[in-house]
């Protein structure tokens, strides 16, 4: 009977999610059964992505941003109390599937109470250290003894100088095995021909998702070339909008948004590290405007730009003109890695 594998990615974007993919794509091609437990969007794209695997719903973290990215910390300080009350209710939900199944492992993706002391337990991250300004101290030391309740811990980068995520996935030691497993992607590069010259990917918790739009809506009024919007809102039916030289979609799924990145010359997008991850691996050019007041991603936007491979501006201050720093930047390539899933699932 083949061995079956909890995947539970956090629900906070969809790039947790998204990048679990090859993760189980992984387990399906060594013989293992994934089974897929999350909640809201990330449960919603896995189960549109593997509707033949079962699945579970977990108790939701409930978190969103701030309007004002000033407030972010003190949004996320007020939401803790509902956060640890997530992860208690995580944990029972854990043991009462383990209760009713035979669980070989668990991987969990940043969901910081889907561990079991009798299963081996992977936490997946690229945040060994959690950027909060003047605080990040204090949230990295927090976030690390979550981490060494886990056998292992996965970031999904190289160990190498040059590498993706910078501090925020490299320490100098650690209580716990760090095994750095390559840049995870869904996507491969493909020779399609260039038909959009700007594809716009959003994503993200809300309000600033819907923030974004409407700020690129407005300032892509006069773009002169094609473009292509994906939203980023999951939908129980893809909805296609023409307007003007743009064509909008909700959502799309990893085959149509891998062809369609390949297929556009430039990407506006947040500087996730998902996203920064899929875009490297099919070698593209970008702009990115960080999420207000989310360091994680102010800081990896600011490393891109200083290594002179992708600009970047506040949301706030986007406009059309932006766009032409991109010609003053390399674009991002993919490093040549090749994940060793046997060995990694040697574990289970």
């Amino acid at each position: 009977m083949k061995k079956r594998i909890l995947v539970a990615p956090l629900n906070w974007g969809l790039g947790h999610a998204t990048r679990c993919i090859p993760i189980i794509r992984g387990l399906l091609d060594h013989n293992f059964t994934p089974i897929i437990a999350s909640d809201g969007a990330a449960l919603s794209l896995l189960k549109k992505e593997f509707p033949n695997l079962s699945s579970v719903e977990l108790p939701s973290y409930d978190i969103t941003y701030a309007k004002n990215s000033k407030l972010f910390k003190l949004k996320l300080l007020k939401d803790s109390p509902k956060l640890i009350n997530a992860i208690k209710e995580e944990k029972k939900a854990v043991a009462a599937i383990l209760k009713h199944n035979d669980i070989a492992g668990i991987i969990s993706d940043n969901r910081l109470g889907v561990r079991h002391k009798n299963v081996p337990s992977v936490f997946l991250t690229h945040q060994i250290n959690v950027l909060s300004g003047s605080t990040s101290w204090l949230s990295s030391k927090m976030h690390q003894k979550f981490i060494k309740k886990y056998n292992v811990c996965w970031v999904p980068d190289v160990e190498e100088d040059v590498n993706l995520s910078g501090k925020l996935g490299h320490i100098a030691s650690f209580d716990i095995p760090i095994k750095y497993i390559g840049p995870l992607s869904r996507f491969n590069p493909s020779a399609h021909p260039i038909k959009n010259n700007l594809m716009v990917l959003i994503s993200g918790p809300e309000p600033q998702r819907t923030l974004l739009e409407k700020k690129l809506l407005e300032a892509l009024k006069n773009y002169p070339g094609k473009i292509v919007m994906v939203k980023g809102v999951l939908e129980k039916e893809q909805t296609i909008e023409t307007n003007g030289q743009m064509t909008i979609y909700n959502f799309m799924t990893s085959a149509l948004l891998e062809k369609t990145i390949n297929e556009s010359a430039l990407i506006i997008s947040r500087s996730g590290y998902t996203t920064i991850m899929d875009l490297s691996k099919l070698n593209k050019k970008a702009f990115f405007i960080p999420t207000p007041g989310q360091f994680e991603q102010e800081y990896l936007a600011k490393r891109l730009m200083e290594m002179n491979l992708v600009p970047s501006c506040k949301q706030d201050e986007f406009t059309l003109k932006n766009l032409k720093d991109v010609e003053n930047h390399n674009g991002l390539k993919a490093f040549n890695f090749q994940i060793d899933f046997k060995e990694l699932f040697n574990l289970f």
